[in-house]
Parts: C-alpha cells; sequence; structure tokens
C-alpha cells in the first residue's frame, strides 16, 4: 500500500543555510506513463543539493522542488510502458531532484539495477556521480587508456570516482587535495600520484610526471590559467564547477600554441533522453567495472533523512572523503 503523504525535506523560506532543511508531509507522487516510483532507501547527498539549498541552482523545468538527485529503494509501483521493472526490483536512479524523500518518481530510462554485493547506500552513492565522471572525463575529456588525467578536489564523491574510474580506463592518475590526509586516501583509492596542494605546487608535480592529458576541474579561479602550463599539447581541460570563481584570465596563445581543448558542462539541466543515452553508457562501461571490483563505493557518513541539514553540514565542512548519504 501505498501511502498518500510521505516524508520528504523541504528548504524553509525556500533557500538559506543548512539548518533551513526541515522535514515536511507532502503528497506522495505516482509514476506517469514511462515512469516509475521508488520505495527510496538511501539518498547520496552532492554539492548541486547545498548550491539549491542557497538559491543558485534551481532545478530544471518538471523537477520536484524538493532537492535529491540520486536514490536507491525498491520499485513500488510501475507506470504504463516502463517495461523493464517490476515491483521489489532493487534499483539505483538518476533524479532531476525529490530524492530526500520517502518516495520518488523517476524516469525509468534513468534507472539502473544495483550492482551485485552493494546494499542499498553504497548504491545511492553512485549515480550523480558516476554520470558526472563519465561525461566529462570520458566524453568531453576523452581519455584514453596510457594517457595522464588529474583531478582535483581528491576525496570528494567526484574525486574517488574518477581516480577509480580513470584506472579502471588505463589511465596514469594524479589527485590533487588539501592536506597529508587526503593525499593518502587518494593513493589508497589508487592515484599514482597524490598532491597535497598546501605542500606542492600540482603543476610542478605534473610537469615532473611528464605533464597531464586531461584535467577534471571543479575549483576554477586561479588553477585555470596554472591549468594551461601542465597540460601537454592537446590536452583537455574539463570544467564541472567554480568553487573557488567562476572569472578567470587566461593567455590565449597558450591555448592556440599547446592546441588545447577547454570544455566542461553540468548534469541536471540535460534533456531526458540525453540522460537516457548516458543511463546506457553508465551500464555498459562502469557496472562491469563495479563487477569486477575495479570501482567501489566510497561513503564518508550515513544521517537520517530528518537529518540532512547535519550531512549538508558535514559537505561543507570539507571533511569528508567519499559520499555522505541519507537513509530512509
Amino acid at each position: 500500500m501505498i501511502p498518500e503523504q510521505m516524508i520528504a525535506i523541504a528548504i524553509e523560506g525556500g533557500k538559506g543555510n543548512a539548518a533551513a532543511l526541515k522535514p515536511v508531509q507532502v503528497a506522495t507522487p505516482r509514476p506517469a506513463p514511462g515512469q516509475i516510483l521508488i520505495r527510496v532507501k538511501a539518498a547520496g547527498v552532492n554539492r548541486p543539493d547545498i548550491f539549491q539549498r542557497m538559491g543558485f541552482y534551481p532545478p530544471p523545468p518538471g523537477a520536484p522542488d524538493t532537492l535529491g538527485l540520486e536514490v536507491a529503494g525498491e520499485v513500488a509501483l510501475v507506470g504504463e510502458g516502463a517495461s523493464r521493472w517490476r515491483v521489489g526490483d532493487q534499483v539505483t536512479a538518476l533524479l532531476g531532484g525529490g530524492g530526500y524523500a520517502e518516495y520518488a518518481v523517476v524516469d525509468a530510462r534513468h534507472v539502473l539495477p544495483i550492482p551485485h554485493g552493494l546494499d542499498f547506500v553504497q548504491a545511492a552513492a553512485l549515480p550523480e556521480t558516476i554520470y558526472t565522471v563519465w561525461a566529462n572525463v570520458f566524453e568531453h575529456g576523452s581519455l584514453k587508456a596510457g594517457e595522464t588525467f588529474m583531478v582535483h578536489g581528491a576525496t570528494s564523491g567526484i574525486g574517488v570516482a574518477a581516480i577509480q574510474m580513470a584506472k579502471a580506463a588505463g589511465a596514469k592518475v594524479i589527485a590533487t587535495g588539501r592536506g597529508a590526509a587526503k593525499a593518502a586516501s587518494a593513493l589508497a583509492l589508487g592515484a599514482d600520484r597524490a598532491v597535497d596542494v598546501t605542500a606542492e605546487d600540482f603543476v610542478t608535480v605534473g610537469q615532473a610526471e611528464g605533464g597531464v592529458d586531461v584535467i577534471l576541474d571543479m575549483v576554477g579561479g586561479d588553477y585555470v590559467a596554472r591549468e594551461l602550463d601542465v597540460l601537454n599539447t592537446s590536452g583537455r581541460l574539463v570544467m564541472i564547477a567554480t568553487q573557488a570563481g567562476a572569472n578567470v584570465e587566461i593567455a590565449l596563445p597558450r591555448i592556440m600554441q599547446k592546441r588545447l581543448v577547454l570544455t566542461g558542462s553540468t548534469l541536471r539541466p540535460r534533456g531526458a533522453d540525453e540522460k537516457a543515452r548516458l543511463t546506457v553508457e553508465v551500464e555498459r562501461v562502469v557496472w562491469p567495472w563495479i563487477a569486477a571490483g575495479k570501482l567501489k563505493s566510497v561513503i564518508d557518513r550515513t544521517f537520517p533523512l530528518a537529518d540532512a541539514a547535519l550531512a549538508h553540514a558535514q559537505v561543507e565542512s570539507g571533511a569528508h572523503v567519499g559520499k555522505v548519504v541519507l537513509t530512509i
């Protein structure tokens, strides 16, 4: 029996600090044709959730106002045309929003089976980060076996996924983070070289390692001009966030001389068909890496749904290694 009402996390006042996150009762959604309803067991917490809470990242048209871009749980209802799934299937899914709740609706094409051996918490930590890394590192960045890959924010959810996925694909990995402990964590995850940026210059390290072919940057600011120096000829710089500043000054001749590519993207605003295409690719390439033990879900901490404010505070502190997950 699906209840008429459910608990979800709302942003009191529409935006604010972590304390603005409050549990409320709302109507339980019902799946439209092509959708399924998931009884949520766990929901991943991501930086875009924090940006939305702060008023900087509104949901795309048609998405719920409530937070949550990835969940894992059991199929509770199947809409017309969602023929792959059956009630009771254990799944994980990429959402446009609404994951911080007891139930969530999702386009059935954006749903994947939970990989064998993973629990709901581990599975809920996968979609947002893995889709982001796949689209940006492997599609936009065209990372290939034998190339050198650099990722900043090594112990973030994106960072731990990027390190493992790049290694699974046969690349050499340089990971950067703030502090010796984070550098050590990056090495434990498989990075070939870890850079504590409070003690070392990532450009000097990267050049000593033979230069870098692809960089995944979630920092921006003054990192960008320096990244042009560490990239090899025909290197690719892929931007996914600008935590240190969105406006930068770079020397365009440097791009021209080295034939560099500067690109980037966001995931949430992409259309339903594009997310469906990404889902197919993730299942085809990345799910076998998980099955082979090349990629694991790294969980920092879990919090009950009602403690979403504490979960956000943990992510904002920057102390986490891997993903923070809400449990229902």
